[in-house]
């Protein structure tokens, strides 16, 4: 069995720092290049594979979690609410992903 080496919070933190910054440029890029918003997804992803991060989930709702491309909405990307949950529907790869809604959920607890 393969043991990794933990890394710090300080790389963790710069690696967070990076993801947000990748999608950020992506966003900005999208009208112009949109292969090159995809590459900056798919480098934010490995970003944090390789660090064990979470992406922030208001990130994880800009790109489809089947192709991974960057999600734009009424350009690649249908928003609808059904069932008290947030449907995006990928134009790309034609596949959804659900989301429920968070207030509701707090709200009962």
């Amino acid at each position: 069995m393969r043991k990794y080496k933990e890394k710090s919070a300080g790389q963790r933190a710069i690696a967070l720092e990076r993801i947000k910054t990748l999608f950020k440029e992506a966003r900005e890029v999208f009208k112009e290049d949109k292969e090159l918003s995809n590459r900056y997804v798919e480098l934010a992803r490995k970003i944090a594979m390789k660090y064990k991060v979470g992406i922030p989930s208001e990130l994880q709702k800009q790109f489809c979690k089947h192709c991974y491309k960057f999600l734009m909405p009424n350009i690649n990307c249908r928003i609808r609410l059904h069932n008290k949950k947030v449907v995006y529907y990928c134009l790309e790869c034609k596949k959804f992903m659900r989301f429920p809604y968070t207030k509701e959920k707090k709200a009962k607890k």
